[in-house]
């Protein structure tokens, strides 16, 4: 009997553990062509002049894409790769290899469904079946106690009702054998390397947090170190807000963004570490974190389109400024606002900022600068190597006074969030060294009489720094 030739196409989801997608084709006992495509719009470039996706973040993809083809060949498979257009690559698939059936996972958001509404649209007439899975959250969108629709507004009544009626479900095993038979003459597809895009190779900065190195196995060594070898996890809730190095926080969110590690996964990992070492307040943090992913990506798949808009899920119009001047420095690190221009500074040279700098980073750009908040959502696109569709924008939705929140708008003083969070200004001097011979009294605000001064007059710069964009007696 003539096996059914059946594709898995690999999205946010680069790894062989708990993958239901590739698990239900195993299952269906046909031949199993793994396939990952290159999307030609992650180098096209947005409204700001950015393309979607950037060094930092290519750099990784293609590290994990390159982990899973070797991981795939060791069980007796390959990974098909093609770079263009989704929709055009597969339909042409189906139709040369006589493809029956395509496993992939289930965007939580518009990009991703109005994607996938148009390769389903291609391939029905080819006789071929598009199959969705959800399997990239924590708990499963058909277990939570409400459809989509219905999504509750506030996060705290979406966590308190689904902790009370929602389990976790049971992680897929990892395939010990993947059968793939291709034609001999068929092309797997060359995996490029960052310069063959075009872009620069990112430098490894040694201020960098962490060593980020995209793929499976990597994800799950920082798994197994900060919980394990580290054993970091019990004191997560108390610096999960700090801002230089490793072990303040996880930093699993670059591998959970690429799918490089399940977040069930983590969840099943700090059950067991809270049955053999210790469950706290801090345990129950980490997975209160999970929760928060899980919620924007239910929020994204309620939302739609709304989500990229400039009047965001509320629909709420807003007079915002597109002055491209002030954008530029804010995206640069060139404020003269030290703790926003350190936390650009980082982001820009690591394509890592912590969580703390996300939000003073984009609060002082929607509320004191008054700039375009879509702008900044776009620059974190290009820019984080953690980046993910539902969380990056309905963190900037909540920032912007858009989102579904109950709060009009999540504004920061920038003064004094610098001084709880950068005391000693140790970050500020780490990322700025213009102001490393400052005291921590006057590291965050050096220059606070000078008056606005676009211009950067050097009479009005210290050193090499610029003066403030906005005075600093507006926080004082």
């Amino acid at each position: 009997m003539v096996k059914s030739n059946k594709i898995v196409w690999f999205r946010d989801d680069l790894r062989l553990h708990d993958h239901e997608p590739l698990s239900k084709a195993i299952e269906s006992e046909g031949n199993i062509i793994p396939l990952f495509i290159f999307d030609s719009e992650w180098l096209e470039e947005s409204e700001i002049g950015e393309p979607r996706k950037g060094a930092f973040q290519l750099q990784f993809l293609l590290e994990s894409v390159k982990e899973l083809r070797q991981n795939l060949k060791e069980l007796g498979s390959e990974l098909i790769f093609r770079q263009g257009n989704p929709e055009v690559i597969i339909a042409d698939l189906v139709k040369k290899l006589r493809i029956s059936e395509i496993y992939t996972a289930e965007s939580p958001h518009f990009r991703g469904t109005r994607l996938e509404a148009e390769i389903e649209k291609r391939v029905w007439p080819l006789g071929a079946e598009l199959k969705t899975f959800w399997h990239q959250s924590l708990y499963h969108v058909n277990d939570i106690p409400w459809p989509i629709s219905k999504l509750p507004n506030i996060f705290t009544q979406f966590r308190k009702e689904s902790e009370k009626s929602v389990e976790v479900r049971n992680i897929y095993e990892t395939p010990n054998k993947i059968d793939t038979d291709l034609p001999s003459e068929f092309e797997i597809g060359v995996i490029p390397v960052v310069v063959d895009l075009g872009f620069k190779r990112p430098v490894y900065d040694e201020r960098s947090v962490l060593k980020f190195r995209g793929g499976e196995k990597a994800g799950l060594e920082r798994l197994n170190k900060y919980i394990w070898e580290d054993d970091l996890l019990k004191n997560y809730k108390n610096t999960r807000n700090g801002m230089i190095g490793a072990d303040y926080s996880s930093k699993l969110s670059a591998w959970l963004a690429y799918g490089c590690i399940s977040p069930k996964l983590i969840y099943w990992e700090i059950k067991k570490y809270e049955k053999e070492r210790v469950k706290n307040s801090s345990t129950y943090w980490l997975f209160f974190e999970l929760l928060w992913r899980d919620y924007f990506q239910f929020v994204a798949r309620k939302s739609a389109d709304k989500l990229f808009e400039v009047s965001g899920i509320k629909q709420k119009e807003l007079s915002l400024n597109n002055d491209f001047e002030v954008f530029d420095k804010w995206k640069k690190g060139e404020t003269g606002i030290p703790f926003i221009d350190a936390n650009m500074r980082e982001l820009n040279q690591t394509g890592f900022i912590s969580n703390r700098g996300r939000q003073n980073a984009a609060s002082f750009l929607v509320h004191d600068l008054n700039i375009n908040w879509t702008w900044g959502a776009l620059y974190f696109e290009n820019r984080l190597i953690d980046y993910d569709t539902s969380s990056n924008w309905c963190n900037w939705n909540y920032v912007a006074g858009v989102g579904n929140d109950p709060r009009e708008d999540r504004y920061f003083n920038t003064i004094s969030q610098a001084k709880t969070y950068d005391g000693k200004g140790e970050f500020v001097k780490l990322w700025i060294p213009e102001l490393r011979d400052f005291p921590p009294s006057e590291v965050h605000h050096p220059n606070n009489n000078v008056i606005i001064n676009h211009n950067n007059d050097s009479e009005n710069s210290i050193g090499n720094y610029p003066s403030p964009i906005i005075p600093f007696n507006t926080w004082l």
